[in-house]
């Protein structure tokens, strides 16, 4: 079950969405004239076909969190590659709780004026599903960034930093990006469900790859796989709406495409090879003084192949030997 008390999150967006600051008295990057509306579409794709390595069934399932997006000015950033997570992303990706963020966020809408609006959608009980929102950009803040937390993980998430949804002088009309987890830097966990381990000193934000880290237990070490297959997918339309959205105070059904429907794109399926221990010490030389003897050793397996990854090696070897009586 998620950290973060979704009711009250998205109580505080909806006060705080459309409320931001007002324009900066600076030179635009955009000098598009009206507002822009858009719908957002997150579409989880993450599977026990597509990622079937230590794929999380229980305590808790594969999941999303809420989303957390902030429309802003080009100086501002929820969280970039290869810097240094803030105190409200850290909390946010290790344990889902967003009001440290939240507050991030707020500062920068009333001190700097970096920031227009603050938004979420609910949250995806399952590892594939939807969920969707609107949000509202200005020329003096056309950009978008959002993160949304993968469940279970250490310090992982999916996101966007600063894409520019404005093309000179007018708006972009569609946008569809493939999303690939990152590691906030914070934990230094393995797996999907490792125990807390804080990552002292803490690193920077990085992209996690089929061979980043380069570890095998890593649960998204996929050592065959020259790119890992897209974890989630977001897709933004520009609308024609004549008012700024508020979100619901709780989620609702409405919110929350059923994660039932079918997707568009077909599931791919992922590869995953065995993986075995170590051998174990040859044991002891068994066998009648007056002929050879045979002694054994074994290994066991850590991980079953799927997908038509390869399969198990022999788990048992043996030798001949002297008799040790």
């Amino acid at each position: 079950m998620l950290s973060v008390c979704v009711g009250g999150l998205l109580l505080i967006v909806a006060l705080l969405i459309g409320g931001g600051a007002a324009p900066m008295d600076v030179d635009p990057i955009c000098s598009a004239t009206k507002a822009a509306h858009y719908s957002l579409l997150f579409t989880g794709k993450w599977s026990q076909t597509t990622f079937p390595k230590h794929y999380p069934l229980y305590r808790p399932s594969a999941q999303w969190s809420p989303l957390i997006g902030v429309t802003h000015s080009p100086d501002f950033h929820i969280w970039q590659t290869e810097k240094f997570a803030s105190n409200g992303v850290s909390e946010f990706s290790e344990k889902g709780e967003a009001w440290t963020l939240i507050k991030e966020v707020e500062e920068a809408e009333v001190h700097v004026q970096s920031v227009y609006g603050l938004f979420s959608a609910p949250a995806i009980v399952d590892g594939t599903g939807q969920t969707t929102t609107d949000f509202e950009v200005f020329a003096r803040h056309p950009f978008l960034s959002f993160i949304v937390r993968i469940v279970p993980s250490p310090d992982w998430f999916v996101g966007v930093d600063s894409l520019n949804l404005c093309n000179d002088t007018d708006w972009k009309d569609n946008i569809s990006l493939d999303l690939y987890p990152y590691d906030a830097g914070t934990d230094s966990g393995f797996t999907f469900s490792s125990p807390n381990f804080e990552t002292v000193p803490q690193d920077k934000v990085t992209q996690i790859t089929s061979s980043f880290p380069s570890h095998p237990a890593n649960s998204f070490y996929y050592p065959k796989l020259k790119h890992l297959p897209p974890i989630a997918k977001i897709t933004l339309t520009k609308i024609n709406v004549s008012h700024v959205f508020r979100l619901p105070i709780e989620p609702t059904k409405s919110n929350q495409i059923p994660t039932e429907n079918h997707l568009p794109e077909l599931l791919i399926k992922t590869p995953l090879d065995c993986e075995v221990s170590t051998w174990s010490q040859w044991g002891l030389c068994k066998g009648k003084c007056t002929e050879a003897g045979v002694r054994h050793r074994t290994r066991y397996i850590h991980m079953h192949p799927a997908n038509n990854g390869s399969d198990c090696p022999p788990l048992e070897e043996e030798k001949n030997c002297d008799p040790d009586n």
